[in-house]
């Protein structure tokens, strides 16, 4: 494809700037008047879009972040990135991504605000949502989420503009304890009953599965268990509650 092409010269002529330049360029002409339209990526949702290269190159840019945040580079950390790509985007376009990010960005210093602010500006704000849950779910692969995964990720979330209850939300599904339920649902524990319902449609319809339909397959399943954790802390209040 063009972009390797691309690529290869620019790492000829100018090394890694090069190479980066090349790629980024050969991907956006190869994704231009696909069927006679420019191809906008599903994570798009403002006039200048991102193009699919691009954003799967930066998403491996910040799960690289948060694999690195605790001082331990975890192999089944890493093995649920590889898998969540191949699910996402198949096999051969993981494989690809892997192999320039290895190449090209690996040891290069990767700027988590640069990442964020262009995140930010190019996708929709339920899209920057399911990029959180992905990246908790990356630090939780290894059965826990260190503090210092946490403060990695929250910093990212500020890039991205993710609202701090929104943040605290996703946070609280991946924790156990007395507040979890309470913190999915974005309330206080002396919540009336009538605020825990008020709050449990707004999170079913923050987190419905309907707003991820434009995503590909494993991020569409991420979304699902957001939605999932909602029912569950509704259910566990209610329970609590004797409601």
């Amino acid at each position: 494809m063009l972009r390797w092409l691309l690529a290869v010269l620019g790492y000829f002529f100018y090394r890694f700037p090069g190479a980066i330049a090349g790629f980024f360029i050969g991907s956006l002409l190869d994704n231009v008047n696909v069927k006679g339209k420019t191809f906008q990526t599903s994570f798009g949702g403002s006039q200048q879009q991102v193009t699919p290269a691009d954003f799967e190159l930066n998403l491996l840019s910040l799960a690289s972040l948060v694999i690195k945040a605790d001082g331990n580079v975890s192999q089944t950390e890493l093995d649920y990135v590889r898998q969540y790509f191949v699910q996402a985007y198949g096999k051969d376009r993981a494989n690809a991504t892997f192999k320039v990010f290895n190449e090209v960005i690996k040891n290069r210093e990767i700027s988590a605000q640069t990442i964020g602010a262009m995140l930010r500006q190019r996708t929709r704000y339920e899209s920057r949502l399911q990029i959180l849950h992905f990246l908790f779910s990356i630090a939780n692969a290894d059965g826990s989420v260190s503090t210092a995964e946490v403060n990695e990720i929250n910093r990212i979330a500020g890039f991205l503009g993710v609202y701090a209850r929104d943040f605290e939300s996703i946070k609280a599904m991946f924790f156990k304890n007395p507040d979890s339920a309470y913190k999915i649902l974005e309330i206080d524990r002396n919540a009336t009953a009538a605020e825990i319902k008020t709050a449990y449609r707004t999170m079913v319809k923050k987190y419905h599965p309907d707003k991820l339909q434009h995503l590909d397959e494993a991020h569409r399943k991420g979304g699902e268990e957001k939605f999932k954790k909602v029912q569950e802390a509704y259910e566990q209040i209610q329970k609590e509650r004797g409601l």
